[in-house]
């Protein structure tokens, strides 16, 4: 379907139908723009494909900004910010009140993210969903009630810049490793021990221990974990929920995106499973580990992280943040460079 059947999105989703019909109803990527960013490419002054990623990264943004020569003038970072009540069985070692205070010092501009948003020329805001109060705890009772999960949807639409080049996503909620494994394991259809790790700090009784609550709260919500979206509100947190939104909007508003890790990835897993096209444009900023739970979604996914080999485990959208200079190096040389014809250089055989 042509890319003009979609109009830019100018509402924001008031009903789970209206959700659905955005998920289910998406705008595909420029395939023109694509072939002639692939037309010059082939005429500048290097060997075929000796930039490797930098060349797909430049189509990618140009296919889905709609330009044939990309920008990345407007870069926005947004945190979205949550706590959750199944805090109430200790699933993390660091006290609730983090998730506030954290908020304070990206405000305060005391945070990693702070420092690498300005190093790669971003403007940075966080949202602090639903006021930070908490979700219900989801071994007995579903975290969101619907309102409150389109509340959250919501949050994330509204939080994205109409004219933006580049969204980079990224969260901060105490418990919210624990959310995210549980939304993993049940799109899989997995259980808790499948999907759980150490988050920030727990150790192996603590894994174990986490597991089993994840566990619990499949066991409870198990007659709804069919429907992608119930395992969003039923499992999910609202940060999870508003970056959710925040990458449906993106879509409709043909904005690429950059996922910031483990818990960003499976806010956004249900969206794969309502549409199998749901996250082209989108890209992963890294994976912790080669073998982790991030590098095993990603797998499923089908997405390929930017950066590797540097550990990042903090959140908080400093690896998608990280990964901007990467994307504004692809955009120079592809801008920048001289064609084999303008430097007089003689093409390969």
């Amino acid at each position: 379907m042509p890319s003009s059947s979609f109009p830019p999105l100018t509402s924001i989703p008031n009903t789970l139908q209206d959700l659905r019909a955005l998920c289910l109803s998406l705008p595909p990527v420029n395939t023109q723009v694509q072939d002639t960013i692939a037309q010059r490419e082939a005429t500048l002054t290097k060997p075929p494909g000796s930039l490797g990623q930098l060349e797909e990264m430049t189509r990618w943004l140009g296919g889905w900004q709609h330009r044939v020569s990309p920008r990345l003038e407007e870069v926005q970072v947004l945190i979205f910010a949550g706590n959750h009540g199944v805090m109430a069985h200790r699933v993390s070692p660091w006290p609730v009140e983090v998730t506030a205070q954290m908020v304070r010092n990206f405000e305060q501009g005391g945070a990693a993210i702070n420092q690498i948003a300005r190093i790669a020329q971003a403007e940075l805001a966080v949202v602090p969903v639903h006021n930070l109060a908490p979700t219900a705890d989801c071994t007995h009772a579903p975290a969101m009630t619907e309102q409150e999960f389109l509340n959250a949807v919501q949050a994330g639409f509204a939080a994205v810049p109409q004219t933006c080049d580049l969204l980079c996503l990224g969260e901060m909620g105490i418990g919210n490793t624990t959310i995210a494994s549980a939304l993993c394991a049940a799109l899989t259809n997995q259980n808790g021990a499948d999907w759980a790790g150490q988050g920030t700090g727990l150790d192996a009784a603590g894994t174990r221990h986490k597991a089993t609550i994840i566990d619990a709260a499949l066991a409870h919500h198990a007659p709804h974990l069919h429907d992608p979206l119930e395992v969003a509100r039923r499992l999910g947190g609202y940060e999870l929920a508003a970056i959710l939104g925040a990458t449906l909007a993106a879509r409709h508003r043909r904005i690429p995106v950059i996922l910031d890790g483990f818990v960003c990835t499976a806010a956004v897993a249900p969206l794969m499973r309502l549409h199998p096209d749901a996250l082209e444009h989108t890209a992963l900023s890294h994976c912790p580990t080669e073998t982790g739970h991030t590098a095993r979604l990603a797998g499923l996914l089908g997405l390929k992280p930017i950066l590797s080999g540097l550990g990042l485990r903090l959140g908080e959208a400093s690896g998608a943040a990280l990964a901007i200079p990467i994307l504004r190096a692809a955009l120079a040389c592809h801008t920048g460079m001289a064609t084999f014809a303008q430097a007089s250089v003689s093409e390969h055989i």
